[in-house]
């Protein structure tokens, strides 16, 4: 079945970085776009980031210039370069992959950005 396992969340101070992870396995990972989203407490599911199966990227406003989605196809695993974290960010995230007509998500993992 259809597995998504994220990492790499924490607590960081504003203006710091993290490096999310998420390990694929269930599904012909190399064929998929692959997306992170992330939810803030209280609010809805927002997207953040894509990367087709051919290497091409797409990012919101909220995050270009700062976030880096990346796929390692050998190691079916997906990730997140985030710099500049800004108390904004604070949500958990979450990676997704569409497949069929249902996206399939993670258990996420918590980003918190404060000092």
């Amino acid at each position: 079945q259809v597995q998504l396992v994220e990492s790499g969340g924490g607590l960081v101070q504003p203006g710091g970085s993290l490096r999310l992870s998420c390990t694929a396995s269930g599904f012909p990972f190399h064929i998929y776009a692959m997306s992170w989203v992330r939810q803030a407490q209280g609010e809805g599911l927002e997207w953040v980031s894509t990367v087709n199966s051919g290497g091409s990227t797409t990012y919101a406003d909220s995050v270009k210039g700062r976030f880096t989605i990346s796929r390692d196809n050998a190691k079916n695993t997906l990730y997140l370069q985030m710099n500049s974290l800004k108390p904004d960010d604070t949500a958990v995230y979450y990676c997704t992959v569409d497949i069929g007509v249902q996206m399939r998500r993670g258990q996420g993992t918590q980003v918190t950005v404060s000092s």
